[in-house]
């Protein structure tokens, strides 16, 4: 069983709940680690991420936290790592990188935000064309480990958080499938010469949030992954704290059953 969440977002962020009441209800949860992994500050959107003041204040709390809940739960101060961000200098426990906008000319597109903006950034770069708007995407993630040098992989199938079953565009486009394959392979050899095992989340994020039915990667980017050698981990990416460890028994099980390594990361560390 994982009885831990390593993917979560506070007030610090763009969460609605105090790290503190995010740990009491993990605890009513029977989860034995937790892991905060606030948004790196990026200057295209100040809305979602912590500033660098809120930063430091967001460290000094997990800290404080850290040693009032030593002995009931262990306490990680983490980091959502975006590519858009600089390095920080002090390190974190762990890290999560990800892409949540993409750079193009002098702009900055997003990703994940809603359908409608997804679909107009597509409009605005590629004529409407949103498989080649996940492919750019796709060209972006590929730098994610070797920009962040992150110890796991965030919601590496970004785009397809409003594409479920191919309800938006087709998810097996040869160039879709090309793009996503390139990128992951580029990922895993990063990882693997840096001697880390690839390592990438399952995340439940969308399902909490009504978006999809199923976590994304994807079964058939997992299946690629895994026969390249990753492991997973799940995570909820809980904005909330009633979404921490969101349908983790179940997709443990599933997952599991079909020769997907889950670990518990945090009880590594």
């Amino acid at each position: 069983m994982i009885r831990s969440d390593l993917h979560m977002h506070t007030v610090y962020c763009d969460g609605v709940d105090t790290p503190e009441d995010m740990i009491l209800t993990a605890l009513k949860k029977g989860l034995t680690a937790i892991g905060f992994s606030g948004h790196s500050y990026v200057p295209c959107e100040k809305g979602y991420c912590m500033s660098p003041q809120r930063t430091a204040a967001y460290r000094r709390e997990i800290v404080r936290l850290k040693e009032k809940y030593a002995g009931q739960i262990k306490v990680f101060c983490g980091t959502e790592q975006d590519i858009l961000s600089n390095i920080p200098k002090q390190p974190y426990d762990y890290s999560i990188g990800s892409v949540h906008f993409v750079p193009y000319g002098n702009g900055f597109y997003p990703v994940d935000w809603t359908e409608e903006k997804y679909k107009a950034a597509a409009q605005e770069l590629f004529g409407g064309d949103l498989v080649e708007y996940a492919v750019y995407y796709y060209s972006i993630v590929a730098g994610v480990y070797d920009k962040t040098k992150c110890n796991i992989i965030g919601h590496f199938d970004l785009p397809s958080k409003f594409n479920e079953k191919s309800r938006i565009y087709d998810l097996n486009d040869a160039r879709y499938v090309f793009a996503w394959q390139s990128a992951a392979d580029r990922i895993i050899a990063g990882m693997k010469a840096d001697g880390k095992t690839p390592l990438f989340e399952i995340n439940t994020g969308a399902i909490s949030r009504g978006y999809r039915t199923e976590p994304y990667p994807s079964n058939e980017i997992m299946q690629y992954l895994k026969d390249r050698g990753a492991k997973f981990v799940l995570s909820s990416d809980a904005h909330s704290k009633e979404n921490i460890a969101y349908g983790f028994e179940e997709w443990y099980d599933k997952l599991s059953k079909e020769g997907f390594e889950i670990i518990n990361f945090l009880d590594e560390l």
